[in-house]
């Protein structure tokens, strides 16, 4: 069975480290959401403007469509992206189509996929933020957790909660014990 790790959170909350790491473990194949956002989006985000909803749905899709490539080719896969909203993750899981004409449809993707929550406090992601080079500056911080949902059980996919003051590796390893995977 295909297995499909999305890694979500707030900027800054570690999702790509998290995701190379735990792809060079496992051998799967890793893709960062933030590879896949229009030019303009990234220059809104360096301007400081927060995305809206309809910024991201582009964006979204298309990252549905890398995780239905991976599932339709039986491949593994690990995706860091930032999946604030329900909705968004809804989109992810199910595709436009989808969500469009039945917004309660789940797909057979979604039992592929685990969801991990890598949750932290807005003091440890700033600190964070303020160390890295990245489009995304920490002035947007405010705007991601106004947005963020968390993740609920009831969202039709394993979800796992990672607290971010652990370290990668021990994050990474509960990741692999939790999904039942050899590493590479």
């Amino acid at each position: 069975m295909v297995k499909i790790v999305l890694l979500m959170g707030v900027c800054g909350s570690g999702k790509s480290i998290v995701g190379r790491i735990l792809s060079e473990k496992v051998g799967w194949e890793f893709a960062d959401a933030d590879d896949f956002h229009p030019e303009s989006n990234k220059q809104k985000m360096a301007q400081q403007i927060a995305l809206t909803d309809q910024d991201r749905y582009g964006w979204l899709v298309s990252l549905h469509q890398k995780l239905q490539r991976w599932y339709d080719d039986h491949q593994n896969g690990i995706l860091a992206c930032s999946a604030l909203k329900q909705s968004y993750r809804k989109l992810l899981f199910t595709g436009p189509t989808l969500t469009t004409i039945n917004p309660d449809s789940t797909s057979t993707l979604s039992s592929c996929i685990t969801l991990v929550y890598l949750k932290g406090t807005r003091e440890i992601i700033t600190q964070r933020m303020m160390n890295r080079d990245h489009f995304m500056p920490v002035s947007l911080l405010d705007s991601q957790l106004e947005t963020l949902e968390e993740p609920t059980p009831d969202e039709g996919v394993m979800v796992l909660t990672e607290d971010i003051r652990e370290s990668v590796d021990v994050i990474v390893s509960h990741i692999i014990n939790v999904l039942e995977v050899d590493e590479h």
